[in-house]
């Protein structure tokens, strides 16, 4: 019994955090709406090129999402310790959207995040597009919402 109620506390605490990506992305200036944007395309790119396409994570086998999750807190936690904070935002992005895949409660926050980050200006395209040829990485798919996560899905 207690350990039931820990995981639900567990999982009410992710599907939080989602949702307050969700708000925060609502309530604010439309540059910090882009950086993330751009920074969630930038690692979207960054995968792709390692041959891991995030916007297929609802079709990746069950081990390899929780695999991706792991790394990602790993990543997230050292680009913040390092003070990049854009960058990191930009994967946390895949974070919520990969425990969306194993969580179904996480999906209308997502699904509420990744509408914010379409309806970005397009100023966060280009700076995608500056973030990825920085990174000598090859152009990615561009800004689309992954495949399971459109509000038509």
């Amino acid at each position: 019994m207690f350990a039931q109620w820990k995981q639900e506390k567990a999982i009410s605490g992710l599907v939080d955090e989602a949702q307050a990506l969700a708000d925060r992305l609502a309530g604010t200036k439309p540059h910090f709406v882009e950086s993330h944007a751009a920074a969630a395309q930038f690692w979207a790119a960054h995968h792709l090129s390692q041959g891991q396409d995030l916007h297929d994570l609802a079709q990746w086998p069950k081990k390899d999402v929780a695999r991706f999750v792991s790394s990602a807190q790993t990543r997230i936690a050292a680009l913040r310790k390092e003070r990049h904070y854009d960058s990191s935002d930009g994967l946390a992005v895949w974070l919520h959207t990969a425990r969306a895949v194993t969580e179904p409660r996480i999906l209308p926050a997502i699904r509420e995040v990744w509408q914010h980050l379409m309806k970005a200006g397009p100023n966060a395209d280009s700076m995608a597009e500056d973030l990825i040829r920085e990174a000598d990485l090859p152009p990615g798919k561009g800004r689309q919402i992954p495949t399971g996560f459109t509000t038509e899905d």
